[in-house]
């Protein structure tokens, strides 16, 4: 009987719980190892081997840790989430002791730092984005907001670094009402309260601000080889509650594009909304989506074809001719978990391995 495949997620969101048992789905023995700071978070749960992570790392502490956690535990692939750059600049380090990393290039990764920096490399490799002003000043917030504003358009704002929707707000220039606490909460916030906070702020602020861009959103989950090569695409299209799968080309052009321009191996997501009925790109992830499973409805296991390659296996992908009419919809429930226990913590480890 040949030994499993080792596979590491680190310190990673819980809804990769969906991740691990699509690893589990493969016809091939596996072994998921899982490390977080939360003792209850769910992926610890669903992993076979669960520890907690060290708090408090410098991103080069964080790599020696991981790669004295790969050499003990005889890691063969490595998909790592957080200090994902600084992990992917000691790949060569990882390889020496004998574990693969399953992620993009420093390059394609440094890339994405800030949305800032990734709206720069979509523009780059020709590719659209929406509108887009970066503001660190009220005056600067005001300004963007009037062109905006003059162009017809909502005005709205996020960090400049985040992840997902965190931080998104919509602008307006109503004045605060009642009406705003009756109801779901909502992400309009005053511009005149956020022209106030900025001038007060004492801390440097970046953000972006960009129109408010019709719907549906596209979500593009891409899988390339080791160098960057895609491999195959799918688009999820969020409308409301009603969810369907594209391969359109009008979205995966544009990704295929951008994947094989920054050589982005392995998983990663490219986002689409759309600015005058045209696509725009919103955001790119270096890293699997969250959403990644809902793949499973058309047959698709990319989480594992992933790991297949890295190990420098081959993968079958199968036809994607069988998405059209597929619709569904998504609905919370219950995940069965092991039983609860607290996972070993591991300790800081000195620095065993030469990082420079």
């Amino acid at each position: 009987m040949s030994a499993p495949v080792r596979i590491w997620l680190n310190r990673t969101y819980a809804e990769n719980i969906f991740f691990i048992q699509q690893l589990r789905d493969a016809q091939r023995a596996v072994e998921v190892h899982a490390t977080h700071v939360d003792a209850d978070s769910p992926v610890l749960a669903a992993a076979d081997v669960a520890s907690l992570e060290p708090e408090g790392l410098a991103p080069d502490e964080y790599v020696a840790f991981a790669l004295e956690y790969c050499a003990r535990n005889a890691v063969d692939v490595f998909l790592p989430r957080l200090n994902q750059l600084a992990i992917s600049l000691h790949h060569k380090e990882f390889l020496a002791v004998g574990t693969t990393l399953a992620c993009p290039p420093a390059t394609a990764i440094a890339a994405f730092a800030s949305k800032v920096d990734g709206y720069a490399a979509i523009t780059a490799a020709g590719l659209p984005t929406p509108p887009w002003w970066q503001v660190r000043t009220a005056d600067e917030l005001l300004d963007a907001v009037t062109r905006i504003e003059a162009a017809d358009g909502i005005p709205c704002l996020k960090p400049a670094s985040g992840a997902g929707g965190e931080g998104f707000r919509v602008l307006t220039r109503e004045p605060f009402g009642l009406h705003r606490l009756a109801g779901a909460p909502n992400a309009h916030v005053q511009l005149d309260q956020v022209l106030a906070a900025l001038d007060a702020a004492e801390e440097p602020v970046d953000l972006l601000v960009m129109p408010y861009l019709e719907g549906p959103e596209v979500s593009v989950d891409c899988l390339a080889d080791r160098d960057g090569r895609l491999v195959t695409a799918v688009g999820r299209t969020k409308h409301r509650r009603r969810r369907t799968f594209t391969t359109a080309a009008r979205y995966l052009e544009p990704a295929r594009h951008l994947v094989e321009t920054l050589g982005m191996a392995y998983l990663s997501n490219v986002q689409f909304r759309h600015h005058h009925g045209e696509p725009v790109i919103i955001d790119v992830n270096t890293r699997p989506s969250g959403g990644l499973h809902q793949l499973r409805l058309c047959g698709l296991n990319l989480p594992w074809n992933a790991v297949q390659l890295a190990l420098g296996e081959t993968p079958t992908t199968g036809p994607l001719d069988r998405l059209a009419g597929i619709e569904y919809t998504l609905v919370s429930g219950v995940q069965p978990l092991l039983p609860r226990q607290v996972p070993p913590a591991l300790e800081r480890v000195p620095v065993a391995f030469d990082l420079v």
